[in-house]
């Protein structure tokens, strides 16, 4: 093993370890928010509102991550959207992570029991209110552990933005192996780091989920 090889990539591999970190954080955080805001919509809006993200949902889900990437990056341009490697990476993670996300919070909204939010609705709370503090807080101890998992998942599809040109973690990877024509090197860099980045996220999601379920512990 040319452990001097390390020496020589080591910066090069370094970026493109933060550029995956970057647009996985920015990416899935998009994806939390857009996913959301489909779930609250699928529960309170229009029934036309909730046919056309049921649709939206199966559609992105019943599709693989990177065909929707080529069809953003490369067919966008005849759309008049015409976006750079990294932010059409991001905006790819947004979409792709939004419908898993919803359903994901979908199954948080079920999980609360019919009659608290009835209850909260005789007493005159607004449906804000009732998310805010009846809803969400209870959710969240449902949720914690999918979350998570999927989280991890999407850590692992960053590799496939290389296919871009995004300068992420497996280009440089590919570059070093290209160029040095060695693999055991640079692909066991890569397995470390990506192994670092799930260790992270499992522990912060361990941390979370410990701290949303505190109070089950103590009753």
């Amino acid at each position: 093993m040319e452990l001097d090889l390390y020496l020589r990539y080591g910066p090069a591999l370094l970026h493109g370890f933060g550029i995956s970190i970057a647009c996985w954080i920015v990416g899935s955080l998009g994806g939390i928010v857009l996913g959301f805001a489909i779930a609250c919509l699928r529960q309170w809006a229009s029934r036309p509102l909730r046919w056309l993200l049921t649709a939206y949902v199966e559609v992105i889900r019943g599709t693989p991550f990177m065909i929707q990437l080529f069809i953003l990056y490369y067919g966008g341009p005849h759309f008049g959207l015409v976006m750079d490697p990294v932010p059409a990476g991001i905006l790819s993670f947004v979409i792709y992570g939004s419908p898993y996300f919803a359903e994901i919070f979908r199954g948080g909204f079920n999980a609360i029991p019919r009659g608290q939010i009835e209850a909260a609705r005789c007493v005159g709370l607004d449906e804000a209110t009732i998310i805010i503090r009846i809803v969400l807080p209870q959710m969240l101890v449902f949720i914690t552990a999918p979350l998570t998992n999927f989280l991890i998942i999407l850590t692992k599809e960053t590799a496939i933005l290389s296919v871009v040109t995004v300068p992420e973690l497996l280009y440089q990877t590919q570059t070093m192996a290209a160029e040095t024509f060695t693999y055991v090197e640079p692909f066991l860099a890569l397995s470390l780091l990506y192994w670092a980045m799930v260790v992270a996220t499992s522990w912060l999601g361990a941390r979370v989920e410990a701290r949303v379920t505190r109070h089950l512990r103590r009753a």
